[in-house]
């Protein structure tokens, strides 16, 4: 890997575990809004993210107070969606459509995942654990990172400057 997308995997690593540091009482719990799932949209972009995403989501969740399974299960999760995230603009395309649908992803693993480990280390009810999880997901990817990736998708020096497979 060429330094310079070395150090755009490990500025995208930093910013989503310091992001959601930061904002640790509403990145962590049963309800939850990590504003740094906005990053995930990264994947669509560049598939080359990936590691950045699930080493910075890896990071976050050293600090999470609910352990060591949300290291486990929260990164797993953030691993599947980013993954999902890439093929979806890989077999779509790069559009509108496409991007909202792969705003989806994380909603979806995350929702069930971190979801049933929420519901095991809370003793709630799955359904409403998932959905408390998803609900927030959904806030911030779907609505927050399609807003904020869709003009930026259309920005032909932005995306230059995102892109490190065709650096």
């Amino acid at each position: 890997m060429q330094t310079k997308n070395l150090v755009k995997t490990a500025i995208v690593a930093a910013v989503y575990a310091a992001l959601t540091m930061a904002l640790a009482p509403i990145s962590y719990g049963q309800l939850q809004f990590r504003f740094s799932e906005v990053l995930t949209l990264l994947a669509f972009i560049d598939p080359l993210f990936i590691p950045g995403l699930v080493i910075g989501c890896v990071i976050a969740n050293l600090a999470s107070p609910l352990g060591v399974i949300d290291i486990a299960a929260g990164s797993f999760a953030t691993l599947l969606a980013v993954n999902a995230i890439y093929l979806t603009r890989k077999y779509m395309g790069e559009n509108l459509k496409s991007l909202f649908i792969a705003s989806l992803w994380p909603v979806v693993f995350n929702g069930l995942i971190v979801g049933a480990m929420l519901t095991y280390l809370f003793q709630i009810p799955f359904g409403l654990s998932a959905l408390y999880v998803a609900a927030g997901e959904f806030a911030v990817v779907s609505v927050i990172g399609v807003a904020v990736f869709k003009p930026l998708m259309g920005n032909d020096f932005m995306m230059s400057m995102l892109e490190i497979s065709k650096d």
